[in-house]
């Protein structure tokens, strides 16, 4: 269950703006770039607001470079030198933060009775819930090396995946007052199609460490634990998730060794994934052709699970994200749904409220062929706009207002 104590940390009214400041802003806004920054985030109050100045440490160039630096090692897929070479980065770069980090091994095998298969989708309807609206694009994961049309990018990927032993990387911000409790901040760093997976998923991946680096500044307190995690094979049917949930659930807020103070796997509060952060151009046209430019009207999509079993706690905590939105995001707002799937925090969604922030709505969107680049040779780093990253920045803005309130972050003076 969701602590309702935490949930109480931060949250302030919306600040009202006189009409003729709407006015002047409406008036500034051309219809094709994004909404600009509300002039909340700007006030003084909000700027002598601990959390907004660290909110206010996120910085788009430095989120860029951090998707870039991810794909040198192509899509990083499962099974492969290059997904290794990745984890070793990831991990190098967190414990460049101060982190003390750990490895989670689990063994994968592709037909794994233990994997849990999804459930069978009626016609007309989106993977999680939902009904599936307008034009739809066909979707599918790219297997031909010879559609992506760079060389090197294509002889870097074209190791294929084994079987066996696997990897994946966490570290945590320990909690002063409740080490004992913890929330969860996930992307999946594993990728597939023959492309860089700049946006599925060096988008989210990138939001979580640069989070976890903001986060990392001695100066930074937390009263609960934060646990950040880049789960490996997502892409093979979230197995590196559900290895987590299979091996640390029932250690939950155990004390080890007794008296220590130590507690290896804190209370989970909320789990709380990130997956394709940055393409929002719309649905596809008659024709099959893609708006060229993000949506003015783009946002953050934030699901929970209806079906799930903490399905009232989570969306609680999806509102209460939304809200973050509302008083540290700079430029989209945040939209709640509630068919989140086919991601990281469903192995969590029956232990746990859990959530997944998104490009687009998962099932009824993006299997509806609204990000053409999904599993393809064009999802590389060059394809993507200042406006396109500006959407993952939000995203992160969002996290991490809403999560350093929970944990109830404070700056030491």
């Amino acid at each position: 269950m969701i602590s309702l104590r935490p949930l109480s940390l931060g949250l302030k009214p919306r600040y009202v703006v006189s009409i003729l400041g709407c006015l002047a802003s409406i008036l500034c806004v051309r219809a094709a770039e994004p909404v600009p920054a509300l002039p909340s985030t700007r006030s003084p109050e909000v700027a002598a607001d601990p959390i907004g100045v660290m909110v206010a440490q996120l910085d788009l160039e430095k989120y860029k470079a951090t998707i870039k630096a991810l794909t040198q090692f192509g899509d990083r897929r499962q099974g492969t030198d290059r997904n290794r070479a990745a984890t070793d980065w990831i991990e190098a770069q967190l414990k460049s933060y101060g982190y003390a980090t750990e490895r989670l091994a689990y063994d994968f095998f592709p037909a794994d009775p233990r994997r849990p298969s999804g459930p069978a989708v009626a016609a007309g309807m989106a993977q999680g819930g939902g009904r599936i609206r307008g034009q739809i694009a066909p979707t599918g994961v790219n297997v031909d090396p010879l559609k992506q049309p760079d060389a090197k990018l294509r002889a870097l990927n074209e190791q294929p995946a084994g079987i066996g032993r696997r990897e994946e990387v966490y570290c945590t911000k320990v909690g002063t007052t409740h080490p004992e409790e913890m929330y969860i901040i996930g992307a999946h760093m594993d990728g597939h199609g023959w492309g860089e997976a700049a946006n599925d998923d060096g988008s989210g991946t990138a939001i979580v460490m640069e989070i976890a680096r903001i986060l990392a500044a001695p100066d930074v307190k937390t009263e609960r634990s934060i646990r950040f995690v880049l789960w490996n094979n997502e892409e093979t049917g979230l197995n590196g998730a559900y290895a987590y949930v299979a091996q640390r659930a029932a250690l939950q807020g155990k004390e080890d060794p007794v008296g220590s103070g130590q507690y290896p796997e804190p209370k989970w509060l909320g789990m709380i994934q990130h997956d394709m952060m940055l393409f929002d151009h719309g649905a596809p046209r008659a024709d099959g052709t893609m708006n060229p430019e993000q949506r003015p009207e783009a946002d953050v999509n934030i699901e929970f699970q209806s079906s799930a079993k903490f399905a009232g706690d989570a969306q609680k905590l999806a509102w209460f994200f939304a809200t973050s939105n509302e008083k540290y995001a700079t430029d989209y707002p945040a939209a709640v749904g509630q068919h989140m799937t086919n991601t990281d925090s469903t192995p969590f969604m029956d232990h746990v409220a859990a959530i997944s922030l998104r490009e687009n709505e998962r099932g009824a969107q993006i299997g509806a062929g609204w990000d053409p680049h999904w599993h393809q040779p064009t999802d590389v780093y060059s394809t993507f706009s200042d406006k396109d990253f500006r959407l993952g920045l939000n995203a992160a803005q969002t996290t991490l207002g809403a999560v350093a309130t929970l944990a109830g972050a404070t700056l030491k003076k």
